[in-house]
Order: C-alpha cells, then sequence, then structure tokens
C-alpha cells in the first residue's frame, strides 16, 4: 500500500482568525478516508490546504512525496480530482462534454481533445453506468445522475486521489446508495484513493461493511479530535463531542451474516 497524500502539523489561519490547528493525516492509494465535522469546523478549509488554493502557515502537505505547493497547477490537477457537492451549469453542454472537462490537465484548456480522450470519457461513464446519458444535455439530468457524472468526469482525469465535497447531499435513499456502492466498486477495482467530507457517520460504517480500507477523522474547531478506523472514531460520545448530538450506535447483520452498523440519533445537547 502507497502512501498518496500526508499531512504534517498543518496550520493555517485567514487574518485575525485561526481555522486549522496542527492537522496531521495520512491516505494511501486504495483507501477511503472519510472525514466528519459540524459546519464551520474547518473541513472546506482543510481540502482548500490540499489543492494548494490556501498555503499553510506552517506544516507540510505532501502528495506522492513531493509539497503540493511545488507543483503548476495542470500537474496538481492530474494528482487531485474533486467532485463538488453543487455543480450548476445553465449552458446546454453534454454529458459526454462535462466529462471532457476533466480532461483538460492533459488537452489544456484551448486544446483540441483526441480520440483517446473521448475513449477514456466514456470510459469513465461505463465505470459509473451512465454512459447511455452521453449525448443528454447535462442540464436536464436528475440530482442522482449528475452525481454519477461528476463522479464519472473525476475519473476521467485520471487523477490518482479524488477529493469528494458531501457528494451525497440532496441525494434520495436509493441514489445515496447507488453512489455509495458505485465507490465500493471503484475502490475495488481502480488504483485510486478517496478523501470524503460527509455529514453522515454511517457512511464509514458501511464502507467498513463492505470491506474497503477505510479510515474515519472527526474534525471540530480546526483540529482532529478522533482518527482511525471507524470503530474507534464514529462513537456515542464522540459524536456528541464533535457535533452536540446524543445518539446511540447499535450492531446488526446483514444477509450474508456480516456486522452492521447503525447511528440512531436522539436530540441535541
Amino acid at each position: 500500500m502507497n502512501e498518496l497524500l500526508k499531512l504534517e502539523n498543518v496550520s493555517f489561519s485567514y487574518p485575525g482568525k485561526e481555522v486549522l490547528k496542527d492537522i496531521s493525516l495520512t491516505l494511501n492509494t486504495g483507501e477511503i478516508l472519510c472525514l466528519m465535522g459540524p459546519n464551520g469546523c474547518g473541513k472546506t478549509t482543510l481540502i482548500d490546504n490540499i489543492m494548494a488554493l490556501h498555503r499553510p502557515q506552517s506544516g507540510t502537505i505532501l502528495l506522492s512525496g513531493r509539497s503540493v505547493e511545488q507543483y503548476k497547477r495542470h500537474m496538481l490537477a492530474r494528482k487531485i480530482a474533486f467532485v463538488p457537492q453543487i455543480h450548476d451549469i445553465t449552458f446546454p453542454y453534454t454529458v459526454k462534454e462535462i466529462v471532457m472537462m476533466g480532461r483538460t490537465a492533459y488537452t489544456g484548456f484551448f486544446g483540441e481533445p483526441a480520440a483517446q480522450d473521448e475513449e477514456i470519457c466514456m470510459e469513465a461513464l461505463r465505470k459509473v453506468g451512465v454512459e447511455h446519458y452521453a449525448d443528454k444535455p447535462y442540464s436536464q439530468l436528475s440530482g442522482g445522475e449528475v452525481k454519477m457524472v461528476l463522479l464519472a468526469r473525476a475519473l476521467g482525469q485520471r487523477a490518482p486521489l479524488i477529493i469528494m465535497d458531501e457528494p451525497t447531499a440532496h441525494l434520495d435513499f436509493k441514489n445515496e446508495l447507488i453512489f455509495l456502492q458505485t465507490i465500493v466498486e471503484l475502490c475495488r477495482k481502480e488504483d485510486i484513493a478517496i478523501l470524503m467530507v460527509t455529514h453522515a457517520p454511517a457512511h464509514a460504517f458501511y464502507f467498513e461493511s463492505k470491506g474497503i480500507k477505510i479510515r474515519a477523522a472527526m474534525m471540530h474547531d480546526g483540529v482532529i479530535t478522533a482518527y482511525g478506523v471507524p470503530s474507534d472514531v464514529v462513537t456515542s460520545e464522540n459524536i456528541a463531542r464533535v457535533y452536540g448530538v446524543k445518539a446511540r450506535i447499535d450492531v446488526t447483520t446483514d444477509e450474508e451474516g456480516r456486522a452492521i452498523k447503525l447511528v440512531t440519533l436522539f436530540e441535541t445537547l
């Protein structure tokens, strides 16, 4: 297992406000890291530092053993793909054209995509099961379809690290599960790592139940308060401490006898 991303004692401040405080995390190829924490705790700022949109005041962020600050933008785009929470486009691009935008790191903004780029994009659409939407206007897709297309665009970048910012937000239960199942299959078959920001502690348990290499981190007020395997991190005590919510963790089994952990929220503290 290769260490792909490493943060060591990363601290960052906006003028007059300290946001990140001595953050240390690692993410290996073939692994998922679920980053959890309440709104305003610093998750987005942490992502921006990893993508070199901000520069930490102290500490280091290494990607494939090299500081992210040393990468030129187009080379960093070949290393990190990003799946946003919201992505609105009103111009009638087709789905294939949206996915093709993920190839900009290779073609340049004004370059013409080659036949190989088109094949990579169609392959990415096939991997997430939406190749039949290739010629459909992107603006006509449902929320669940949009998420799959954005995931395909990330795969089209051929980047070893995919960062996802609350990718299941606004999805119904079925589409959320389809998205999570797709991620599981990608982790099993592709040589990638995924950093997922999520507000659903159950996501970490879901990946764990599927045998995926998974770690979880809980963040509060710019500090990582818990980090490790989901069973050690996603506890009633940590949920209460970080979110201010009373919760219970229950264990059941699926049809194949595998342990499944469920999170039940009761009330705010």
